[in-house]
């Protein structure tokens, strides 16, 4: 499992670019950028879609400081597709069928939900610097609120990284 301070090993995954075209994306495309990569459940639940309307509409703040977001789950392409249509979403949507790299970082285990042990997508956030290394982690999140924490992080950060 992937954390904090470690270098993320390329990954290739079918899904939707920021414009919506269907392609293979590889995390390589983004060396020398600052990427927020974070992971979900499912496409059109409610707070699935209440963390992708949040990146929606801090996706300007993010991008001024210098971040592109990118979301994966384990949905098709197709849904991934229906999912940005139906929100105007407009980052980056990817699909990890086999949850292969959820697992890689630790996104994918056992979870609580209603008091009962299941097995799943974590949600989970990663913010990767441009060296390709996790730089910060937040893990088992609640989606509500989760991206104002995300978005005050990292201007903290960027505060830190100007001195």
């Amino acid at each position: 499992m992937l954390q904090e301070g470690e270098v993320i090993p390329n990954f290739c995954l079918q899904g939707i670019d920021e414009k919506g075209n269907e392609r293979e994306i590889c995390i390589r495309e983004f060396k020398g950028k600052k990427v927020v990569l974070y992971f979900y459940p499912k496409d059109n639940t409610p707070g699935c879609t209440q963390e992708a309307c949040d990146f929606r509409d801090n996706l300007n703040i993010l991008k001024e400081m210098g971040y592109i977001v990118i979301g994966i789950s384990p949905d098709s392409v197709n849904s991934h597709k229906k999912f940005k249509e139906k929100h105007g979403l407009n980052f980056i949507l990817l699909s990890d069928p086999d949850k292969r790299i959820a697992q890689l970082f630790g996104a994918y285990g056992e979870k609580k939900a209603y008091g009962k042990v299941t097995k799943g997508i974590i949600r989970s956030t990663f913010v990767i610097d441009e060296k390709g290394r996790i730089i910060k982690e937040w893990r088992n999140v609640k989606a509500k609120g989760h991206v104002a924490k995300v978005v005050e992080t990292l201007k903290e950060l960027e505060k830190r990284l100007q001195k």
